[in-house]
């Protein structure tokens, strides 16, 4: 059921909800949700390379901004399924969609996105999205 919900995403984590997650109001605190998409947003990194091309050239992703829209407050005991893709490119930049998955309520519990932008941390400056990263997100998108 969760899965179907995700469907078109091609990275996929798999998250338990923590008890230290929740605060006061006894439900999982708001960070933690762009904690949940920043975990997404990793493994997607990671599928693509862009951390080790960061390594190499210099060049690299950062975010450039992030916003989530709550739609189910989640609670422990949970394991949410957290799914990250990738529906536009742009000279610099990419949109990174995010959608998290109750796996307790079969429900979304949350989506969100970030601007991702390329950076040069060498010369400390915006830079071009390398065709070599633009392919390889091609190449993941397409075949979900």
């Amino acid at each position: 059921m969760t899965e179907e919900r995700l469907e078109g995403f091609p990275v996929v984590v798999e998250i338990p909800v923590l008890w230290g997650d929740m605060d006061a109001f006894q439900h999982v605190n708001n960070v933690r949700y762009f904690r949940y998409f920043e975990s997404a947003r990793i493994a997607y990194f990671e599928r693509i390379g862009a951390l080790e091309f960061m390594k190499e050239k210099g060049v690299g992703p950062i975010l450039g901004s992030a916003r989530c829209r709550f739609k189910l407050p989640l609670t422990y005991p949970d394991t949410v399924r957290v799914g990250a893709r990738v529906p536009e490119l742009g000279e610099d930049r990419f949109l990174m969609e995010y959608r998290v998955v109750s796996e307790q309520h079969r429900r979304v519990a949350a989506e969100g996105d970030a601007m991702i932008v390329f950076f040069d941390y060498r010369g400390n400056a915006k830079a071009s999205l390398p065709e070599e990263i633009a392919e390889r997100i091609r190449e993941l998108e397409s075949a979900r």
